[in-house]
């Protein structure tokens, strides 16, 4: 179950006067923000699909020290059709990826 949000002003008027907020990946619903909220306390919004590189390597060394890991399943290509389909029910944890592997002779 997914709280709701409130909307995105609602989180703007928290920061003091010249702050910033700094979205770091994808959110699971959209949000909506007017300019009066950001020109009104001069504050800074900002998104990033991706943190920076180190933000990255913080994360990766936290889950390393923490014992956080990937849980890897490989398929075929004739698996391909129901690893989407599974995806579409919810059925696979957060998501799937695809990674080319070379052809064995």
């Amino acid at each position: 179950m997914e709280l709701p949000r409130p909307d995105g002003d609602s989180y703007l008027e928290t920061l003091r006067i010249g702050g910033a907020m700094v979205n770091v990946g994808l959110l699971a619903t959209s949000s909506s923000y007017s300019p009066t909220a950001l020109i009104d306390g001069n504050r800074i919004l900002a998104d990033s699909l991706v943190g920076s590189i180190g933000e990255v390597q913080d994360m990766l060394d936290f889950c390393a020290e923490h014992g956080i890991g990937a849980e890897i399943e490989r398929i075929s290509a004739d698996q391909v059709n129901a690893a989407f389909d599974r995806v579409e029910n919810s059925d696979c944890g957060t998501g799937l990826s695809s990674t080319p592997q070379p052809l064995e002779p």
